[in-house]
């Protein structure tokens, strides 16, 4: 069965962040937080006591505290907790953080990935975490000069915390070589642009490099080609929105940038080798996988 899908944005207009203990939403739904998603936002989440049970984009993740979940923006995320967990989240807007980590590429394209931060990773890292999300606490709650400032700063330090937990947890303290650095930034313009059509040409200038130049690192890195990777994040967005909405085809082929439908369907069906349609009631009647977590 098909989880409800809302989208949610309840971050208040005039705050740089919005800030809240996860017992209040956890205590309004009874604990279990159906699935939803956030555009242009990131989630950070610290959970001290109790566990919960999150599906990110169709992926099972078990959290045990202490544990710390980082939710990019777009993927569609549930919990079941334990009752009377404790922990805390926050929602920043994407553009934010992307704006303050504009120097850094090889850093910023991994906001586009959700990071886990399980309980046997966290380790000693436990008490900066649980010291930033306490700083963002209590800044939130006050009402001080230069206070959005400061909201900005540490949710910069803490984002910060995350993608150092995420390139220590997969390669120790690798070093990025040039080529995975270039993946990493096309990646990151792909989340950018991948709903508007754009041709490879302008992912290759918009990186000073050359189309065949992006396309042949690409294979290296990934085993993909430039191309391979567009096409398999367009498609991956298609069935989300087809396994987690109730759009139409036909809207959904617009909102990816598809200004005809057949065009959408043929794409799909090649990529995904079911119709559209057809993928969505295998979905329903449980004859598919839904989404995996974007990686």
């Amino acid at each position: 069965m098909m989880v409800p899908f809302r989208e949610v944005r309840h971050f208040q207009p005039e705050d740089a962040l919005y800030y809240e203990p996860i017992k209040v939403r956890g205590q309004q739904y009874e604990w279990t937080i159906p699935a939803h998603r956030h555009e242009g936002l990131h989630q950070f989440q610290l959970l001290t006591e109790g566990s919960a049970e999150a599906n990110l984009d169709g992926e099972p993740i078990e959290m045990r505290a202490p544990t710390a979940l980082m939710v990019a923006p777009g993927v569609v995320h549930g919990f079941v907790y334990e009752r009377g967990s404790v922990g805390q989240q926050i929602t920043v807007p994407t553009d934010s953080l992307r704006s303050w980590l504009h120097t850094a590429p090889g850093l910023s394209a991994p906001l586009s990935q959700s990071i886990h931060v399980a309980a046997e990773r966290i380790g000693g890292d436990l008490d900066e975490c649980e010291s930033l999300f306490a700083l963002l606490a209590q800044e939130f709650a006050q009402r001080r000069p230069g206070r959005a400032e400061a909201l900005n700063a540490q949710a910069l330090l803490l984002a910060l915390w995350f993608l150092r937990q995420d390139a220590g947890g997969h390669a120790g303290l690798r070093q990025q070589a040039l080529r995975d650095t270039l993946v990493r930034r096309y990646r990151a313009l792909l989340e950018q642009n991948f709903r508007s059509q754009r041709t490879l040409q302008f992912y290759a200038k918009a990186l000073d490099i050359t189309a065949d130049h992006l396309s042949r690192t690409c294979r290296a890195v990934t085993g993909d080609s430039a191309l391979e990777l567009l096409h398999d994040r367009v498609a991956l967005e298609a069935r989300r929105l087809l396994v987690h909405t109730p759009a139409s085809v036909i809207d959904i082929a617009h909102q990816l940038g598809f200004e005809d439908p057949g065009h959408f369907s043929r794409f799909f069906s090649k990529s995904v080798g079911q119709a559209p349609t057809a993928y969505r009631d295998a979905i329903s009647r449980g004859l598919a996988a839904a989404p995996a977590l974007a990686k």
